[in-house]
């Protein structure tokens, strides 16, 4: 059983690193500052998530500790975006050429 676990909570820290990856390969490609944001946001806070829930499976006494941990990356790092992508928007940082809607522009504009 001890190596089920061991086996189970490597592939979800797996999974949850290939998400970290992507998302870095999400910041890389982006056009602008604000799809960076946002593609490095979702993977960070997923594969930060998945890779703590995998080392919590793996060591089921440190799974307290991880869950709080977890918490915390999923409560601030949307909040740190959100606060980023604001901020980048009010110093006025281009948007791509690409972008379709600027909902916070248009609400500024009224």
């Amino acid at each position: 059983m001890h190596a089920f676990l061991e086996v189970l909570g490597a592939l979800v820290t797996l999974t949850g690193s290939v998400f970290l990856l992507l998302g870095g390969l999400g910041v890389l490609r982006m056009p602008d500052c604000y799809n960076r944001l946002q593609a490095g946001t979702k993977a960070s806070t997923l594969g930060t998530t998945l890779a703590l829930i995998g080392i919590g499976i793996a060591h089921p006494s440190w799974a307290g500790k991880l869950l709080i941990l977890a918490f915390f990356v999923m409560l601030t790092s949307p909040i740190s975006a959100h606060a980023l992508a604001r901020a980048a928007h009010a110093i006025r940082l281009p948007l791509s050429d690409r972008t379709v809607v600027d909902k916070l522009g248009e609400r500024e504009t009224s």
